[in-house]
């Protein structure tokens, strides 16, 4: 009796390490169903997002990114941003009108230069806004005369935000108030250019597909051009506002 029962007891050692593997499996098994998503899983849900993701971008916008386009992945900025800011004279900067296919398209507002070049249809050869093409013609964004204000020279064109007073009005006020009623006029005159020049330059430096390359120099020559008060053109003389009359007690 007592052999049979060492021999019932006895467990053979192969059975053993058999016994222990098929655990050490199932362990490994629950380990993982444990861990949940590997991080394989995780890559290919990404990767599948993103390919979706461009996909419908490209069918609703045209572009795989939803439209936004940064600086860094337009070719010729990312030169001009490697290269630093560029500096042009007006006659160099005429170069730089759309007529050369092997140049971009600059517009100036104020000194600043933009590279126009994503929009050849408005700017280049043919387009309506060519005119601004290849020179700096702050005076015209300012005055909306397009014809004879493609200049940069600002001078005297405060004068289109100025009041004008009614005669009768004006003859009762004395020499000093005349006076100080001019000074505070071409303050805020003055202010109204600043605020219009801000806009435009805002509006090409923030565009999506426009950016600035640099700025326009000037020799002494050119300066010595500019002296003397430009007249206002028809248009921005009858964008003079009337003052209002003040209010008797």
């Amino acid at each position: 009796m007592m052999s049979e029962v060492r021999q019932r007891a006895g467990v053979p050692k192969d059975a053993s390490r058999s016994t222990s593997t098929t655990k050490d499996r199932g362990n490994d098994a629950q380990s993982r169903t444990r861990s949940g998503i590997s991080i394989l899983d995780i890559f290919r849900v990404m990767v599948s997002l993103a390919v979706v993701s461009c996909g419908l971008s490209y069918y609703l916008t045209e572009t795989v990114t939803w439209g936004y386009n940064p600086w860094f992945t337009n070719w010729s900025q990312l030169v001009r941003y490697v290269k630093g800011p560029i500096a042009l004279t007006p006659s160099e900067l005429s170069l730089y009108d759309g007529t050369n296919p092997d140049r971009p398209i600059y517009v100036a507002v104020n000194g600043t230069i933009f590279d126009v070049s994503a929009n050849p249809r408005m700017y280049g050869p043919g387009g309506g806004y060519h005119f601004f093409a290849g020179r700096d013609a702050t005076r015209a964004f300012v005055t909306g005369c397009f014809a004879e204000d493609l200049t940069d020279d600002l001078t005297g064109v405060e004068e289109m935000f100025i009041p004008i007073d009614e005669p009768e009005e004006l003859e009762k006020l004395s020499s000093g108030e005349k006076k100080k009623r001019r000074e505070q006029d071409m303050r805020n005159a003055k202010k109204r250019v600043e605020k219009q020049i801000a806009h435009w330059v805002g509006f090409f430096g923030k565009h999506q597909k426009y950016f600035e390359v640099g700025r326009v120099v000037k020799d002494d020559t050119e300066k010595d051009e500019m002296k003397g008060k430009r007249e206002l053109c028809e248009a921005a003389r009858k964008q003079r506002p009337k003052r209002e009359k003040s209010k008797s007690a």
